[in-house]
């Protein structure tokens, strides 16, 4: 009897354990999982548009099983300067400091994606001066097999393009509202908007926001216990709340919250104000 009673008790404790562990991964989905994330790289790709997001995913990838895919339209180096004619007004800026990445996919070889990360950048202009399309065609074609899709900054106006934003809201950076906005059919662009999500696409405001969203991204998917650890390790203060971004007030946006503070408003991971005061 006290063999059965012990085999029970195991039993139950292992069946509590796994009702727990199901309910954490309903919670957050990214849990228990392997993931493989795409970044779309281009000649002109914004740097900390990719390297924001990067830092805490890659640093998040001694908790969690992820897998990297950086897809171009060739294999090899992606320069963060576009390649431009003399005519072009970039060409007056060949004295400024390129990074390249190097592409290990293109989009014939990229693996069947869980996430995809588009990022903005000075290209998406040269790239529409030229009419390629290469970026839009590529999301519109993976949309539906992808799990999440993401864009940074000026990123959205190729989720635009590609019609995937349609009846769905979203944001950009705001210095540049105008030129992503114009683009798509019935996107409901939010003004005030720090980042969005519409179901499973998530996009964010201009550069370093990228960071911000990711965060809330990856809290989504893993919870805060190992994205607040990422976090602090970085020490990057995360703005938390989505609604708001300041910098719609600093380039007047229209249908913005003028009447926000401008105060920051970011504090350490995990923490607030009051708990640093009082600890």
């Amino acid at each position: 009897m006290f063999i059965l009673n012990s085999v029970f008790k195991v039993l139950g404790i292992s069946l509590m354990l796994a009702i727990g562990n199901a309910a954490r991964t309903s919670e957050h989905p990214g849990l228990g999982r392997s993931i493989t994330i795409g970044i779309l790289l281009y000649e002109g790709w914004e740097p900390l548009d990719v390297m924001g997001p990067y830092e805490i995913l890659m640093n998040l990838s001694y908790f969690h099983n992820l897998t990297l895919a950086l897809i171009s339209d060739s294999l090899g180096p992606v320069s963060t300067q576009p390649t431009v004619p003399p005519s072009s007004p970039f060409a007056a800026h060949n004295h400024m400091m390129p990074l390249s990445v190097s592409a290990t996919h293109t989009y014939h070889t990229a693996p069947k994606l869980d996430i995809l990360l588009v990022p903005g950048g000075v290209g998406l202009e040269t790239r529409e001066a030229a009419n390629d399309t290469t970026l839009e065609h590529f999301v519109k074609s993976r949309y539906n097999e992808l799990q999440y899709l993401l864009s940074v900054c000026t990123g959205s106006r190729v989720l635009a393009k590609s019609g995937v934003l349609n009846g769905k809201k979203a944001t950009t950076n705001k210095s540049a509202w105008a030129f992503v906005t114009s683009q798509g059919t019935n996107v409901s662009w939010v003004p005030s908007a720090r980042w969005t999500q519409d179901g499973k696409v998530w996009t964010s405001s201009g550069v370093a926001a990228g960071m911000d969203m990711t965060y809330a991204f990856t809290n989504f998917l893993y919870g805060n216990e190992t994205v607040d650890q990422v976090m602090n390790i970085i020490e990057y203060a995360p703005h938390t709340d989505p609604s708001w971004d300041p910098f719609s007030v600093v380039y007047k946006i229209p249908g913005a919250n003028m009447s926000m503070d401008l105060k920051d408003c970011a504090g350490p991971a995990g923490t607030s104000q009051t708990s640093l005061v009082m600890s």
